[in-house]
């Protein structure tokens, strides 16, 4: 071979060597605590070995501080031989043969060996112990998770279907055939998804294929389950590419069908953005925008699901208008009120609920600003609608716009930034992030001399308004205004 062509095999070979060095060393940065648990398991003549998603993290140089094992002791004998090692254990999956237990900081799952039987109408097995590494590695979702380790002082891998192969390659496959695997349990397809979410990875052709072809049997799946794997899905490093598997495969149409439904015809006298395409992209770009915050911490979930929602209610409101236009009137109060069903029927938290769905109902609010001619008044509502959500708000609506033309994105950014720094300069002036009324509660009963009751309550959403209007008010001049209002409203006689 002439000394300028580079063998393909051979830097595949260079890379491989290189990823199982690493994950050595990962793995090996562990022995102080995994290897005195590893004698254990040994000197009672028991297997132990990492497996799985830990093996396939450290390979690919980021393994947690949560680690699974696998082993042939059952879990009653796998409890004795923690204890002594252990700071402490717990069994909350023992039902599974799954005993958890801590050390030093490190947490371990430790599972018996499964050979489990599944009826193929629920996702629940039946729990079976088996007695090969062989035959527990084979019943495991995807290859790049059928690894194993043998841990202690005489380390192994072993990979009876070529994991690390596929993860070199970034590439999705199952042990068994797909149709096998998804049949045994269905939420596999949206773990498939998932990974391609998490890792970058691609599924194989026959997996897709069964995806697509099995796509209804998700249904088998409870909410509960599918909403952990689309927030898993969209705490990825790769969303969009996760959800377009989802809706290529027909598996959106059934766990979350606002989705492909966004996929609007284009033709050419109706020419506008496809606002499925639109939703992605504004996705990604509201990840750019919380990755580039100083402030970021983690991956923000509200803020994803309400990017991916923001225009969900466009195709029910979508209007073919003359001369070849198109409108979706009002489509952020109808995508409000669908995103508030959506993430219901997933089992989301009665708060995930709300964030999101504020969200998409403010998004579109921005965009009267025009070239500045809100009040003062009116940048004291926007404030005020989005409380705590304003900083998320801030990057939705910066996401959002998606123009191929750059000088229009330039006037956009340039009027949010604007808008900021009104909020800015009104919030150094006000406590924008408390806008009160002027009077509490007390002061109100007292001046016009009623009980609590309702309407101490209207007398209090006036104030609300008028300083939302006007801004801190005088003391006297907020008591002068509730005495009008009361006397209008015929709460006060007159003098």
């Amino acid at each position: 071979m002439p000394a300028d062509v580079v063998d393909p095999s051979s830097e595949d070979a260079d890379r491989r060597t290189r990823l199982l060095a690493g994950a050595a060393v990962t793995i090996g940065a562990l022995s102080g605590v995994v290897n005195p648990l590893a004698e254990r398991f040994a000197d009672a003549g028991h297997e132990l070995y990492l497996v799985g998603g830990s093996v396939r993290d450290a390979i690919l140089g980021r393994l947690s501080s949560d680690l699974d094992f696998t082993t042939d002791a059952r879990p009653e004998t796998v409890q004795e031989l923690l204890r002594g090692w252990a700071d402490n254990q717990w069994d909350t999956g023992i039902a599974f043969g799954t005993v958890s237990a801590a050390k030093d900081g490190q947490q371990v799952e430790i599972t018996t060996y499964r050979a489990d039987a599944y009826d193929r109408v629920s996702r629940n097995p039946e729990v079976i112990y088996g007695s090969s590494l062989h035959d527990d590695l084979a019943r495991r979702d995807f290859t790049v998770n059928a690894m194993a380790v043998r841990v202690g002082e005489h380390s192994e891998l072993v990979d009876p279907f070529n994991g690390v192969d596929d993860l070199l390659a970034g590439v999705l496959d199952t042990p068994q055939t797909p149709q096998e695997s998804f049949a045994d349990d269905p939420l596999r397809m949206l773990r498939a998804a998932r990974f391609v979410a998490q890792l970058g990875f691609a599924p194989a052709d026959r997996v897709r294929a069964a995806m697509t072809d099995m796509a209804g049997e998700i249904t088998r799946i409870t909410a509960e389950r599918v909403r952990v794997e689309l927030d898993k899905l969209l705490l990825g490093e790769h969303p969009a590419e996760g959800l377009d598997l989802l809706v290529e495969t027909g598996l959106a149409d059934h766990v979350l069908p606002e989705l492909p439904a966004m996929r609007l015809e284009i033709d050419e006298h109706h020419q506008h953005k496809d606002v499925y395409a639109h939703s992605l992209t504004v996705l990604q770009q509201a990840i750019d925008l919380e990755q580039a915050d100083p402030d970021h911490e983690s991956p923000d979930l509200v803020l994803r699901w309400a990017a991916l929602l923001h225009d969900i209610g466009k195709p029910a409101t979508r209007k073919h208008e003359g001369g070849g236009g198109v409108s979706f009137h009002h489509h952020e109060v109808v995508g409000a009120k669908m995103t508030r069903k959506r993430l219901r029927a997933l089992r989301h938290s009665n708060q995930m609920v709300n964030d999101v769905a504020q969200l998409v109902f403010l998004h579109l609010r921005f965009h009267g600003y025009g070239r500045g001619e809100w009040t003062d008044s009116a940048v004291r509502r926007y404030v005020t609608d989005a409380g705590p959500l304003l900083t998320r708000l801030h990057k939705l609506v910066r996401a959002d716009s998606t123009t191929r033309n750059k000088r229009r994105a330039a006037m956009l950014q340039a009027t949010y930034d604007d808008l900021e720094r009104r909020i800015a300069r009104i919030a150094e002036e006000e406590d924008l992030a408390r806008v009160r009324p002027d009077l509490d509660g007390n002061a109100i009963m007292e001046l016009l001399g009623v009980p609590a009751g309702p309407v101490v309550g209207r007398a209090w959403s006036f104030l609300k308004e008028l300083r939302l209007e006007r801004g801190p008010l005088p003391r006297e001049e907020a008591e002068q205004a509730l005495l009008t209002w009361a006397r209008e409203q015929g709460v006060l006689g007159s003098d």
